[in-house]
């Protein structure tokens, strides 16, 4: 259940139309709905503004559609990250009355409900440093749209070719954050964080060779980045750079007034 459904609830308990035992069994699954495999946090917009995201990676079938099932019935959007075409799949047909979309080249799908409010007091912008980076900067650029944030995209603008990002620097400028992108030996985070005076959250990502070491090598040149200002999340972890940079965007209030 969230913020718009308790408000709802709570509306009509005051004016009468629901008796408070009614209401009481409706939040019977607050704070968490326990699923025996899973314990679905139905709490969580109240708590922190967005509803609880499902990472589908490692899950079956049978367990990812009972999650589903559940966060679906809280009426909010749902997020699932990491989803396999086989379980897309098994999704759209089992759910076939709900509005699945799938991003790619990302794997992230969003089963919209109602369409996003905008809450961010600027806009987001994410880059990439590669084209081979692009599945990671989608998957953070879907999760800041949702989470209510205009989002700018700018791919292709690595260090290789510094004309390319420079083209772009007015723009990101206008912004309150910057997500950027990068495998290989992750520079552009550096680079921009010393042009720019936004935060910027940089995202290592496991594209490049040998010993690239599957994202390490650029996780390490973003932790020791000589430029102030630099927030790393893990290696590939687009949605998890958006949550933050939407924390960031937030306007002044709680952000849990839905």
């Amino acid at each position: 259940m969230g913020p718009k459904q308790i408000k709802s609830l709570l509306q009509s308990i005051a004016d009468g139309s629901c008796s408070v035992d009614e209401g009481m069994e409706s939040l019977r699954e607050l704070p968490f709905a326990d699923l025996g495999y899973a314990k679905f946090d139905t709490h969580r917009s109240l708590r922190r503004g967005f509803p609880e995201t499902i990472l589908a990676q490692g899950k079956s079938i049978p367990h990812l559609e009972g999650i589903v099932r559940k966060a679906t019935e809280t009426g909010n959007n749902v997020i699932i990250t990491r989803t396999s075409d086989e379980q897309r799949k098994a999704l759209s047909g089992s759910f076939p009355d709900l509005d699945l979309r799938h991003y790619p080249p990302s794997s992230i799908v969003v089963i919209a409900q109602e369409e996003p409010v905008q809450r961010g007091r600027g806009k987001i912008a994410v880059v990439s440093a590669g084209t081979s980076d692009i599945p990671v900067a989608k998957e953070a650029i879907e999760t800041a749209r949702w989470m209510g944030n205009e989002v700018l995209e700018v791919f292709d603008v690595g260090v290789a070719g510094l004309q390319r990002v420079l083209a772009h620097v007015e723009l990101l400028r206008s912004c309150e954050v910057v997500v950027v992108v990068a495998g290989m030996d992750g520079a552009l985070p550096s680079v921009l964080a010393g042009l720019l005076n936004t935060p910027i959250i940089a995202v290592p990502t496991s594209v490049g060779y040998g010993t690239n070491f599957g994202g390490i090598a650029p996780l390490l040149s973003m932790l020791n980045a000589c430029a102030s200002g630099v927030t790393v999340v893990n290696i590939d972890n687009g949605f998890g750079a958006a949550i933050s940079a939407s924390l960031i965007n937030r306007r002044g209030d709680s952000g849990t007034h839905g």
